[in-house]
């Protein structure tokens, strides 16, 4: 089969470019064809927060990647039409993460939707921050998809809420495999400057309002740092003022608990950081489904993470982590459980059997499944 997947992909950086790519993989590898059809422009830089949004590594040589779309501009979305169109796709699988993105992809699939299937992945469809004009965009897009997977339960029950028409399926969010295999713990550490004397939560990927930060600096400020020899390395990029977190660190005397390495952490240091965490803390306040918890299951490490979401749906309670209120008492007393009984080694075993659950292999079958239901409408 000869498939198309618009959306982020290399030299675009970021976990939705990493998933499209895992994406194309898995498919390659069952013998399909696939093209990347990506973004020439994905965001104006005012509407970006970060420093940059392009990877620094090598070209992936194994990839069909054409970076045509330009997220703002309609004549690109025309040509990119063409191009897709003349690529002849049995298949055409769109993400749709963003509000923004919807006049570009749903113009563009509108072109598409006569003659090829079109089958959206959304991440969100109602967005963690919103703005005005969220909705008419999101649903213009929606319009033009045959079919939709969502990977929580809780993007299923709000494309409900758009009385979209195609069949819809839920697929758990795949475990990322491409950041290579994790390493030593005395290595990580020794990568990363960090003192082996230590155990280390982790908090990783880019640092926004609804993820939480601050109520894990609450919560860290509870838990007896000493006795259990923990610390919090922050690794990430801030997508909005670092002040108050850094006014919070000092002002409850976290300077020597906390390692703030804020910036991107390129794909090829993922390994490090996950390799020298004990526990991967995602301490959310609102969420879908979360590309940090299945890069801790391809690591395997044991997760705390709050119960919003699809969070809980991925990370068994007291199986391989924790799923928690967002009370930072409660939180707390998580992470001192955690070391107080030993849990890690059990936690770590766990993780390696519940990730078979995630294998792109499952995600790929679904895919075809919900094809078969569009195909006998």
């Amino acid at each position: 089969m000869r498939i198309a997947i618009i959306g982020p992909a290399w030299p675009l950086r970021g976990g939705i470019a990493n998933f499209n790519e895992a994406l194309a993989r898995a498919l390659q590898k069952e013998g399909h064809q696939v093209r990347l059809f990506s973004f020439s422009l994905q965001y104006p830089g005012f509407l970006f927060p970060g420093k940059t949004q392009f990877e620094s590594g090598a070209t992936p040589a194994d990839l069909d990647i054409d970076t045509c779309i330009n997220s703002v501009n309609p004549i690109s979305w025309r040509k990119s039409s063409r191009k897709i169109k003349a690529y002849q796709p049995d298949l055409v699988l769109v993400r749709f993460w963003l509000p923004f993105m919807g006049p570009a992809l749903g113009s563009i699939c509108k072109s598409l939707r006569k003659k090829i299937p079109v089958i959206a992945i959304t991440d969100n469809v109602i967005p963690h921050e919103g703005r005005p004009g969220d909705r008419v965009f999101t649903s213009y897009f929606l319009k033009q998809c045959h079919g939709f997977i969502a990977m929580s339960q809780s993007v299923l029950s709000d494309l409900d809420k758009f009385n979209v028409k195609g069949p819809k399926k839920l697929l758990a969010h795949p475990i990322y495999n491409i950041f290579g295999e994790a390493v030593d713990r005395k290595l990580a550490l020794e990568k990363l400057g960090l003192d082996p004397d230590y155990n280390y939560l982790l908090f990783f990927g880019i640092i926004r309002k609804y993820k939480g930060l601050d109520i894990l600096l609450e919560a860290l400020s509870r838990v007896d740092v000493k006795k259990y020899s923990v610390k919090l390395l922050i690794a990430g990029e801030f997508y909005e003022d670092d002040q108050p977190y850094k006014k919070f660190i000092s002002d409850h005397q976290l300077e020597q608990v906390v390692v703030l390495h804020d910036h991107f952490i390129p794909s090829d240091e993922v390994k490090y950081y996950f390799s020298a965490a004990s526990l991967v803390t995602q301490t959310y306040r609102t969420a879908t489904q979360s590309g940090v918890t299945q890069i801790a299951y391809h690591f395997g490490r044991p997760m705390l993470v709050t119960d919003v979401g699809g969070l809980a749906e991925t990370v068994p309670h007291g199986k391989v982590g924790y799923v928690t209120s967002t009370q930072p008492s409660v939180i707390a007393s998580s992470i001192e459980d955690f070391f107080l009984h030993h849990r890690e080694e059990e936690m770590i075993k766990n993780t390696q059997l519940e990730s078979k659950r995630f294998e792109w292999s499952v995600f790929t079958q679904g895919i075809m499944d919900l094809l078969a239901q569009v195909e006998a409408r």
